[in-house]
């Protein structure tokens, strides 16, 4: 019998509720789910079913907030169109959002939340780029009257601010003119900043600052300076002495859990195949171990009250929706709340499957695989899902587009090509200058990696991505015309000459990395045009689907619109389908669904494959 169809709107519209956070106390849950169709932040007493939605969003849906530690309001961001200039607005959890105030009014600035503390409930320190676009400075900002202080002027070229727990900008991120990074710390607002940790290039994706402890006696970050990968170090602060407490000669540390009263370090994550914890406190174990047990899913630790009696958890599966448990650490009692996607436990859905591979030169290359459900897979269409950053990676878990492929008849290969992160500094700077080099031969060899082993028909092969991974899809329609039959390319750049001039100021100060690992414009000018698809349009043959939004500040309209008018007058086949009202992806779920509908219909009619009727 066939596997039935999944809807689109299942896998690709709204969710029925994510995100969930425990407040302070622990006697309220908040979460995101819609209302009226867009999402809006719900309140909850816990144990109790008195939703209630306290925002009003009616345009993009909220995506991102937090409680405040009063316990009282509720912050979330909010831009214009997908314009990425984020504004900061406080609700009350107890209103109606209809009383939402904008902490952050100003038109084309981009706010971020920079620190809060338990200490100072009424307090929170926001990041503006109002005086500069490139460098963000640090208000404190009143959550009682809404007034804005500015507590620190970025005078010394910073990307990133760290407070202590007195709410004072104590360490800084600055960037070097050779593309790495000078960790400074003080002692005070009125202390001269030290140099804690000088970052090298090759180190610069791979270190991190953290947080200083409770006690301000410690301070914690990532870095694989003198060795391969991500360590959790500390360093004393009355002797600077530095220390390892979590290391692995092959995985970066991908998450740390800090105790929330001492803020000392708890437990490390490390993303390999799959989610794997490390505990540093035995306080910890025997929770994490009956959590871990509780699911067949990876266990995420998604917050704790203030007391650190209750928890909230998670487990992400690749054949489910992601499933919500309150647990009490007292009783050792987890009590199930809800899943993301309700709909989605009765659909076919298919196993992801971690698998690896040689590229040509002998890099192992990791990824995920995933197949059919019910079909023998030998001999069927398949398409090569290209991730975004590019320094970035694919994960195991429930990826709706993996399952949306599978659905269709194809065969999806997700593939951890080098310069991706997480397996340790050597592999993400084999990446560095090989957009459109070595980047896309992995990509290549992955694709014929799926024939050789008698997956996919060679002659039923597509590429697809979004942002780096579009770029890629016209790179790999380039430089290997006859391998596939079809591309989709999402906010994709097609020239690395006008994309990088077109950054956004705030990528500026890292420019010096981007050059590194891309380009130098300057002295490079030759080569960006080189690797660029634009400038190699005659070698395209397949068929493309090229997406956008136009509000995109990281790869603006005109990389699509330019290649786009190029093929056309090339005589090439490409459709094109722009959303006014979007930026770098889309947020919309009448917007994702509009373009799902047509990417299926797209893939179906080069590959064969089934598609849901418009």
């Amino acid at each position: 019998m066939e596997t039935p169809l999944i809807p689109r709107d299942v896998l690709f519209g709204n969710p029925e509720r994510v995100s969930p956070k425990l407040s302070p106390d622990g006697l309220r849950l908040a979460y995101i789910a819609p209302d009226e169709g867009v999402l809006n932040v719900w309140v909850r007493t816990v144990g109790e079913a008195d939703d209630r939605v306290v925002t009003r969003d009616r345009d993009r849906g909220i995506r991102g907030y937090a409680w405040a530690h009063n316990g009282r309001d509720l912050l979330y961001l909010q831009d214009r169109g997908g314009d990425e200039n984020w504004h900061i607005y406080q609700v009350s959890a107890d209103g109606d959002g209809s009383k939402a105030r904008d902490l952050t009014p100003i038109d084309g600035v981009q706010a971020r939340i920079q620190a809060m503390d338990r200490d100072y409930p009424d307090e929170i320190l926001v990041a503006l780029n109002d005086r500069d676009p490139q460098l963000h400075d640090v208000y404190r900002v009143d959550l009682k009257s809404g007034e804005r202080e500015l507590v620190q002027e970025n005078d010394i070229g910073a990307v990133d601010w760290v407070a202590d727990h007195k709410l004072v900008i104590r360490a800084a991120q600055v960037p070097t003119r050779e593309g790495g990074f000078d960790f400074r710390m003080r002692d005070g607002p009125d202390s001269d900043w030290r140099d804690l940790l000088s970052v090298p290039p090759d180190d610069a994706l791979t270190s991190h600052l953290l947080g200083f402890s409770r006690d301000h006696k410690q301070f914690y970050l990532l870095s694989s300076t003198g060795t391969n990968s991500a360590e959790l170090r500390a360093v004393a602060l009355g002797s600077g002495e530095m220390r390892v407490l979590a290391s692995d000669p092959t995985a970066d540390v991908d998450d740390v859990v800090f105790d929330p009263l001492t803020k000392r370090p708890q437990a490390v994550l490390y993303q390999r195949a799959r989610l794997e914890w490390e505990v540093l406190d035995p306080s910890l174990e025997a929770d994490i171990s009956r959590l871990q047990k509780l699911h067949p899913g990876d266990l995420h630790l998604m917050g704790r009250d203030r007391a650190d009696r209750h928890w909230l958890v998670a487990h992400t599966s690749d054949k489910g929706p992601v499933t919500y448990h309150a647990y009490d650490r007292d009783s050792g009692q987890a009590r199930f709340l809800f899943t993301s996607r309700k709909a989605l436990e009765e659909c076919p859905l298919a196993a992801m499957q971690p698998v690896s591979l040689k590229a040509r030169d002998g890099l192992i290359l990791s990824g995920y695989l995933t197949i059919p459900p019910g079909v023998e897979p030998k001999g069927l269409p398949a398409v090569v899902n290209v991730h975004g950053g590019p320094w970035a990676r694919d994960v195991w878990g429930f990826h709706p587009e993996a399952q949306w492929l599978a659905n269709r008849g194809y065969i999806c290969l997700q593939i951890n090509y080098r310069g991706s992160t997480g397996y340790g500094k050597g592999f993400v700077n084999a990446g560095d200058k090989e957009w459109g080099g070595k980047m896309q031969d992995d990509i290549t060899d992955a694709t014929r990696w799926l024939v050789e082993q008698g997956y996919a028909d060679p002659e039923r092969l597509a590429i697809y991505g979004g942002s780096y991974g579009g770029f890629a899809v016209l790179s790999g329609l380039t430089k290997e015309p006859e391998l596939y039959r079809c591309g989709v390319d999402i906010v994709g750049p097609s020239n690395l000459v006008s994309f990088t001039k077109s950054i956004p100021p705030y990528w500026k100060p890292v420019q010096a990395l981007f050059e590194r690992r891309v380009g130098n414009l300057e002295t490079e000018e030759e080569f960006l045009k080189e690797r660029s698809p634009l400038f190699r349009i005659d070698h395209i043959v397949a068929p493309l689907l090229i997406v956008q939004g136009r509000n995109d500040p990281r790869v603006k309209v005109e990389e699509s619109l330019q290649i786009v008018g190029a093929l056309r007058e090339a005589g090439k086949t490409v459709e094109y389908l722009e959303f006014a009202d979007e930026g770098h992806g889309f947020a919309k779920p009448e917007n994702r669904l509009r373009y799902y509908a047509v990417a299926e219909r797209f893939l179906a009619g080069h590959l064969g494959g089934r598609f849901e009727p418009e």
